[in-house]
């Protein structure tokens, strides 16, 4: 697939196995996000975004519908077809459009993972309403641990993020959940997993009302190397905190680790689909073969030969060795 606007099978802990599409390439940058997370797996921002109008290399509705179009019966289960990929995906204000026309060829119901930042806007807002489900972060409530963690581009503040999260969910149209990703530092930087953050973040979430929440914590290598995972013994303490303060029924807490039936996938290029799993997410050896479908002998060789054109490196230990673009 030249474009890589559809990205292949991915097998995530949360949305089981989901169809990415990215919608915004890297243009002149290496990525297109108004966003430089503390803990992002794709690595460092070099220029911040600060409004939909500044973005080079968006993609046009009819590439969108093209792609699906070739590429969504390939496979046999899909769960969600899901806007996500390198870039946040609300940048795009073509979005609600593409959501419209995908619905004329796919009954695969609709996701987008968005960052949160754009939601203070009516456009953006309206285009995420046409999804059957968003899955939004919220990382604190606190302006100072928001603006550390996420180190955002000039004028976003946490206050109307949440304003713009309240305001969606009083909309109708789209599922909202909001993921919160807890962390936690080796070095004392500020983070979110303190009992001060998490009551903040319970206060917030119950003005926000939204109907799932979701806890995790980073299994990829971070952007910053001062950043660590919350334990599973504090993740389950505050997962039982969120329980007693919001309800337990829509309190999800997503562990490390995932099991499923893989199904059958028609492979074309199986190089490319190696390449662009990797380009959007950095994976282990056996998270590729578990989203791809494939074994781990027709894997091998196929990585050695990426790693030897310098197309993807090796980041994490050799416990948790992990493969990420170059």
């Amino acid at each position: 697939m030249k474009s890589r606007i559809v990205y292949g099978p991915i097998l995530s802990r949360r949305l089981g196995r989901s169809l990415g599409i990215d919608i915004v390439k890297k243009g002149e940058f290496k990525k297109n996000c108004n966003f430089d997370c503390v803990y992002c797996q794709l690595g460092h921002v070099d220029h911040k975004i600060s409004d939909p109008s500044k973005v080079t290399g968006l993609v046009r509705t009819e590439e969108v519908i093209e792609s699906i179009a070739n590429y969504h019966k390939k496979v046999d289960d899909l769960d969600y077809i899901t806007f996500s990929g390198t870039c946040e995906p609300t940048l795009n204000l073509e979005m609600g459009e593409m959501i419209e026309e995908i619905r004329k060829i796919s009954d695969v119901p609709i996701c987008v993972i968005t960052n949160s930042s754009l939601v203070t806007r009516e456009d953006v807002r309206n285009n995420l309403s046409k999804a059957d489900i968003v899955i939004a972060t919220l990382v604190s409530g606190n302006e100072d641990t928001f603006q550390s963690i996420n180190r955002p581009a000039n004028g976003i503040e946490v206050h109307d993020i949440i304003e713009g999260l309240k305001e969606l969910q009083k909309m109708e149209g789209a599922k909202l959940a909001i993921e919160v990703m807890l962390l936690d530092s080796n070095s004392g930087y500020l983070t979110n997993s303190n009992d001060h953050e998490v009551n903040k973040l319970i206060e917030v979430l119950r003005y926000i009302d939204p109907d799932e929440i979701e806890l995790l914590t980073t299994s990829r290598p971070p952007a910053e190397d001062y950043i660590i995972p919350v334990t599973e013994t504090r993740l389950k303490e505050i997962a039982q905190n969120f329980d007693e303060e919001l309800g337990r029924e829509r309190i999800k807490l997503v562990l490390k680790g995932l099991k499923r039936k893989r199904s059958k996938i028609k492979h074309e290029d199986l190089t490319n689909e190696v390449y662009d799993l990797i380009l959007r997410r950095p994976c282990t050896f056996d998270q590729m073969i578990q989203s791809l479908d494939i074994d781990k002998n027709e894997l091998l060789p196929l990585i050695e030969n990426l790693l030897s054109e310098k197309k993807i490196i090796k980041i994490g230990s050799e416990k948790d060795c992990y493969y990420r673009a170059a």
